[in-house]
């Protein structure tokens, strides 16, 4: 009997080719180590290439073009909506691999579980077996749907997040569960479709962890879209009832009827498999690999990022974490705060963004706040484009100075929103906002509306008021 091949040794060592798995792997390449990236899957970008960010923001400009010509697309075949998608994926997976190879980083195809702290057992695709040791090891192996048991879900019916772009057809209703980014995204989406979207979540408002004032906009704009949100609802069944519609009880006793239901309830960490017991790393009571501020888990060498770790499991962020994490590891620079520049993107319709603090955050953390806000009916090129219906919100410290946190909802908030992360990395103040010029007409034009909110209530000179109440009947 020939004897097992000895362990195939790298400096690093990456589980996982999605956005934080791909940011340490290069991250680690340019700093000159030896690695190595160990995916599952036959293509790498994890879940968001494959099944999540991608997919959906593809049928979304969809929905948004369909918002536009107000065209009916029941019983439009959901593949239709996708076209062309599948190209995208396909090379953006081309474009992934090769920046991995040309930074010098082996693409190791197979499942990866821990033999120790520093090795790992591969299961090849073709079932062949290997071993990886690594000095250093960075788990971003990502997340799941999760599917509650009662609720039945066969990926027919009853979908989860992954499979509800695999609909044969636009369904008449939908019974959204979860009050998260993903259900918020998808019950905007297909509002904006044509379909009658009821979400409903044990929450007594959806994104609860945005300003209430973003919740209340996303919440509104779902109605004029057709659309309705239940609170406080706790799904305990689903039933397909063998004909055309699925039945779903709720804890007090209501039931709701609909053609398909998709059950967004948050996400598990992809750790199955990993036998993360024989490399000593936790878990946390909600299943996320256990890490301090620094990315390490409980084991010294293993890193960990992405979905894995838990929210707020956004793509942008994930890269971040993943880059971090490397340098962590290899004890690079890293920036001291910057989490508090990272900002948030969710894609509903209008979009949402924000970055910093928000109002209740300011308010903890100095003791007050001042607010500044532009309404989009405000600007010429929100009437322009027919988006009047959006807010821009600086946040500024208790003196109306320092600008800490912008929260945007409305069209393009995802763009718009770096212009407040550049200026809290620039520690811009208020008065920034109000002495450059914008272009016009522009939607970056809230910001300077928005900082002159603030001056105005913080009180300037006589000089610079009458200044800025002239420059505001302008605008």
């Amino acid at each position: 009997m020939n004897a097992a091949a000895p362990a195939r040794h790298f400096d690093v060592v990456v589980i996982g080719s999605g956005p934080a798995g791909q940011k340490a792997a290069i991250q680690s390449a340019k700093a000159g180590k030896r690695v190595a990236v160990i995916e599952r899957d036959r293509q790498v970008g994890g879940s968001c290439v494959h099944t999540g960010t991608i997919p959906s923001k593809s049928l979304r400009e969809h929905a948004l073009r369909q918002r536009v010509r107000q065209v009916n697309l029941m019983d439009e075949p959901i593949q239709s909506l996708l076209d062309g998608v599948g190209e995208t994926v396909a090379a953006h997976d081309a474009y992934m691999a090769a920046q991995l190879e040309r930074n010098g980083i082996e693409l190791l195809r197979g499942r990866a579980s821990f033999i120790s702290p520093h090795e790992l057992a591969l299961k090849r695709i073709d079932g062949s077996k290997g071993s990886v040791r690594g000095e250093i090891i960075i788990i971003a192996t990502g997340s799941r749907p999760r599917a509650p048991v009662q609720l039945s879900v066969d990926h027919e019916h009853v979908l989860d997040s992954d499979s509800i772009l695999s609909l044969a057809y636009l369904p008449r209703s939908l019974l959204v569960l979860g009050g998260g980014i993903i259900a918020s995204e998808y019950a905007a989406m297909f509002a904006a479709l044509g379909c009658k979207i009821t979400q409903a979540d044990q929450l007594d408002r959806p994104l609860a962890f945005l300003d209430p004032e973003l919740t209340t906009f996303y919440v509104e704009e779902l109605r004029r879209n057709g659309g309705e949100y239940i609170p406080c609802a706790e799904a305990v069944a689903t039933r397909w009832d063998g004909i055309s519609q699925v039945r779903t009880d709720f804890k007090d006793g209501r039931a709701i009827f609909a053609d398909k239901v998709l059950v967004a309830l948050g996400r598990l960490a992809n750790v199955d498999g990993l036998n993360l017991e024989a490399a000593g790393v936790a878990l946390t009571s909600r299943g996320h690999v256990q890490v301090d501020d620094q990315l390490r888990t409980t084991t010294a060498g293993i890193y960990a990022a992405g979905d894995v770790i838990g929210p707020p499991a956004l793509a942008s962020v994930s890269m971040e974490q993943g880059r971090r994490a490397a340098c962590h590891a290899l004890g690079l620079l890293v920036p001291s705060d910057p989490v508090s520049r990272l900002p948030s993107g969710v894609y509903t319709i209008p979009e949402i963004a924000t970055v910093g603090l928000d109002e209740h955050g300011a308010r903890r953390h100095f003791g007050g706040a001042v607010v500044g806000r532009a309404r989009f009916e405000e600007i010429a090129r929100g009437q322009i484009n027919g988006c009047q219906r959006g807010l821009l919100k600086l946040v500024a410290d208790p003196g109306g100075r320092r600008v800490v946190g912008v929260q945007i909802a409305g069209d393009s908030a995802t763009e718009l929103v770096h212009i407040g992360q550049l200026g809290l990395a620039a520690e811009l103040d208020v008065d920034a906002y109000v002495d450059n010029v914008f272009n016009f007409p522009t939607m970056a034009e809230a910001y300077r509306i928005a900082a002159f909110d603030i001056v105005k209530q913080r009180g300037r000179s006589t000089t610079s008021d009458i200044v800025a109440d002239a420059v505001s009947a302008v605008l």
